[in-house]
């Protein structure tokens, strides 16, 4: 079987295990279902998410312009703090701001290589939790707006840790952790106007990842210095790909990039 398409984020539903779906234009891609077998991954080029052109991409699946000028990557993206949508303020188009940012949001805790705190839209759970490939969550607070969310992430960075460990995430180096009292700790480091948004009675919620074969070292494919590469499929965590012989694949990492894929 053969595809061809632009690679963006897997899509994924919950389950046990968690199902993975690559989307292209024409095909619908069951990843679960080539687990085991042999794949092949060819670089073709580029096609930028924004204006579709065969343009170097630059970050996140946009080419250099339009990182700078599309407003679903804007700085408040990453850094929800500077959300601003709340005061009628733009930074690149308002009416997209309002919608992304005035909605519910969640800062949560996850365990993938370690606990960190993070925050995602409310329709983002689990979705967030599954791509960051945490084996457990937990939510802290739900708030109305991203700013609100993003000043808790802050005013927490200070007593845990805001960054996965991608390697010990993929090597499944993981430790249980109860994260249902780490939240309590965290409680009194909530900024005032958000304590009463603290969710009291929440449940860890866990997941479990496609994985037949664990790596042990890892050697992470780039497609611009190796255009063609084929390994045998043994799993999928977070938005990676596990081939058999420590190769991993940063899916997410890689939108924007038109590639064929040829299953065996």
């Amino acid at each position: 079987m053969q595809y061809q398409g632009v690679l963006t984020k897997m899509q994924t539903e919950i389950g046990d295990p968690i199902q993975y779906y690559m989307v292209f234009d024409t095909d619908f891609i069951h990843v679960n279902q080539l687990l085991d077998k042999k794949i092949s991954i060819t670089f073709v080029g580029y096609q930028c998410l924004a204006c579709g052109e065969n343009k170097k991409i630059f970050r996140q699946g946009y080419c250099y312009d339009d990182f700078y000028n599309q407003p679903q990557v804007g700085d408040w993206v990453m850094r929800p703090e500077l959300s601003t949508a709340h005061l009628d303020v733009e930074d690149r188009n308002l009416e997209f701001e309002k919608k992304a940012q005035l909605q519910p949001h969640i800062v949560y805790l996850a365990n993938s290589s370690n606990v960190k705190v993070g925050v995602t839209r409310k329709s983002q759970v689990p979705t967030r939790w599954i791509d960051q490939g945490a084996h457990e969550a937990i939510e802290i607070v739900e708030v109305p707006n991203r700013y609100l969310a993003g000043i808790t992430e802050v005013a927490l960075k200070d007593h845990v840790a805001d960054k996965t460990n991608w390697r010990t995430m993929l090597k499944n180096e993981i430790v249980d952790e109860d994260l249902i009292e780490f939240k309590n700790k965290l409680k009194d480091f909530i900024p005032d106007e958000v304590k009463e948004y603290f969710i009291e009675n929440g449940k860890e919620t866990a997941l479990k990842f496609p994985v037949l074969q664990y790596p042990d070292k890892l050697k992470s494919l780039n497609l611009e210095k190796t255009p063609e590469f084929s390994g045998v499929l043994k799993g999928v965590k977070g938005q990676y790909l596990i081939f058999e012989d420590n190769t991993v694949f940063n899916v997410r990492n890689n939108e924007g990039y038109v590639v064929k894929l040829t299953i065996n």
